[in-house]
């Protein structure tokens, strides 16, 4: 099975919680368990990360790199000026691993300063505003990339 880590940025381990109205009811330990289950059924490991530390979650970059591991990330606020994370993000796709960025709510209809994104540049793709479904479909992106790689 080949592994693929789910890196959530700040507040997201506040899920169900923060905004139910924008994020749903559901939290992250439900994500984690759907995040698994689509990824047994495509033939992934998913290792399902979250944390407020930026610092970290760009570690958690460096680290997909080193071993070779896509990734698919909801930046939640540091989207938007994490440029940090975006060099680090980069050289996700610039070793030729898929990085797909994915957003539960969709920041194009929320607020102006949700509009930007720094990640989006360098990600393989972006899916917005299909909730936890999202991340479902960032796990097929992945699998298709992979696929494809193999041909």
């Amino acid at each position: 099975m080949r592994r693929v880590i789910v890196v959530n940025g700040p507040n997201l381990g506040r899920l169900g919680v923060r905004e139910p109205d924008v994020y749903g009811h559901q939290d992250l330990a439900s994500l984690r368990a759907k995040c698994q289950a689509w990824g047994r059924d495509l033939g992934l490991e998913v290792d399902v990360r979250q944390s407020d530390d930026e610092g970290e979650v760009i570690g958690w970059m460096h680290q997909a790199v080193d071993e070779a591991t896509p990734v698919v990330m909801n930046p939640a606020a540091f989207t938007h000026y994490s440029y940090g994370l975006a060099d680090a993000a980069a050289q996700v796709s610039d070793a030729g691993l898929p990085l797909m960025e994915v957003h539960i709510s969709n920041p194009a209809a929320r607020e102006s300063f949700r509009r930007l994104s720094v990640i989006s540049p360098v990600a393989t793709g972006t899916i917005t505003g299909m909730g936890f479904f999202g991340y479902r479909l960032a796990l097929e992106a992945v699998a298709h990339c992979l696929e494809e790689d193999r041909k």
